[in-house]
């Protein structure tokens, strides 16, 4: 039987993953001061324990005021490798590989954790560094009526930032990580440049769309400096925001940025304004925009959204319309995704997968007790007794 595309090992640049199931980074507002801990570990560590073939980290911030809470990971520092190579490690000793997103929240930083509320912090004893935690942007404007408006950032300010992205990709090489992923999207500081709603500067950095472009590359240039050549870069789009910048938009930008180093566009949308995208949510809601990029801007992208199933994901990648996929809440639900759909896509009988104390015990079970149906398969054969 001819092997699934969704696991057929995928080389990009130095780098072969294993398969093409990734788990899409997710804020967990779990750092303490920025610091990793083993939060952090459990998270990434179950994914790639459960087969996936690239687990990439949530959103960490190149710069203090770029945090967007008090729980966000950080990279301004050499002070925090150490937590992160950790993690690094073990996700390699679980036989994935291991990316870091970086990022910087800008209008949208020092809010409350989401379940918290989400609105905007408030001056306290509990944050010690509150006049660092400045919130910045392209234009002073606020990211919504419940938002403060920003600083706008001076020409001196950008370079600055576009520099702390390039050593927050060294410091990530120096934690070991295999791959980086630049955030433009969600409507945190790389996309508000990139926007003309959010970006109302009448200097080299705003107005035309060449000109509200030059920061996103400029951070390209920068991480792709700092990051050896043999490993790859991600970077994620917003490729509809609703706002000003669509899918032709996102394939220029794409192809500007494919000859500076970028490897992979990661798909997304929505994130400038506060109301919900104007595409419903739907089962592979977001994968139009990886296929229209890939074949405008002709480089690899990566699809996200309500991506839930197995046969769902082989699917894109059978039509080409994307060459990896990503699961965000799936992972949540079910960290063994990736192994899971290996079984159901009738691929990897001996669990060879996942590490070996998940593998001996499973294929065992397959072997002895084949009329076992796994939990994840629907309703089990045995009707519940009540007891």
């Amino acid at each position: 039987m001819k092997t699934p595309l969704l696991f057929t090992p995928l080389a990009i640049r130095g780098l072969t993953l294993k398969n093409r199931v990734v788990v899409a980074p997710m804020h967990q507002y779990s750092a303490v001061k920025g610091f990793a801990n083993d939060w952090h570990l459990m998270n990434a560590g179950r994914y790639a324990a459960g087969g996936a073939g690239l687990v990439i980290v949530e959103s960490t911030k190149v710069e203090r005021r770029g945090c967007g809470t008090v729980g966000d990971l950080g990279l301004w520092d050499d002070a925090f490798v150490p937590g992160l190579a950790r993690v690094v490690d073990f996700v390699h000793q679980c036989g994935a590989a291991v990316g870091i997103q970086l990022g910087h929240s800008g209008r949208k930083a020092r809010v409350q954790r989401p379940w918290e509320g989400g609105r905007a912090l408030e001056r306290s004893a509990e944050i010690d560094d509150w006049d660092a935690w400045e919130l910045v942007a392209p234009s002073a404007l606020a990211a919504d009526d419940r938002s403060p408006v920003p600083r706008e950032l001076s020409r001196a300010e950008i370079r600055e930032v576009v520099q702390a992205f390039g050593k927050a990709a060294a410091r990530a090489q120096m934690a070991g990580f295999d791959i980086v992923e630049i955030h433009g999207a969600h409507g945190f500081l790389v996309h508000e440049f990139l926007s003309p709603q959010a970006n109302q500067r009448n200097d080299e950095y705003g107005g035309s769309e060449e000109n509200r472009m030059r920061f996103a590359i400029e951070v390209v240039e920068s991480v792709r400096a700092n990051w050896p050549k043999d490993k790859p870069v991600f970077l994620r789009l917003s490729a509809e925001d609703d706002a000003g910048w669509g899918p032709a938009q996102s394939a220029v930008l794409a192809g500007r940025v494919k000859p500076l180093g970028v490897d992979v566009i990661d798909c997304s949308s929505g994130g400038i304004l506060s109301k919900p995208p104007a595409v419903a949510p739907a089962y592979g809601y977001q994968v139009p925009y990886a296929d229209s990029i890939r074949k405008d801007a002709g480089i690899m992208t990566m699809a996200v959204g309500l991506i839930v199933h197995a046969e769902q994901a082989e699917r894109i990648l059978a039509q080409g319309r994307a060459d990896l996929v990503a699961l965000a809440r799936e992972m949540l639900y079910n960290p063994n995704w990736a192994m899971d759909a290996a079984q159901k896509l009738g691929v990897d009988p001996k669990f060879e997968l996942v590490p070996p104390p998940y593998r001996y015990w499973l294929s065992r079970r397959a072997a002895t007790l084949p009329q076992v149906r796994p939990s994840t398969y629907g309703a089990g054969t045995e009707p519940e007794t009540g007891a």
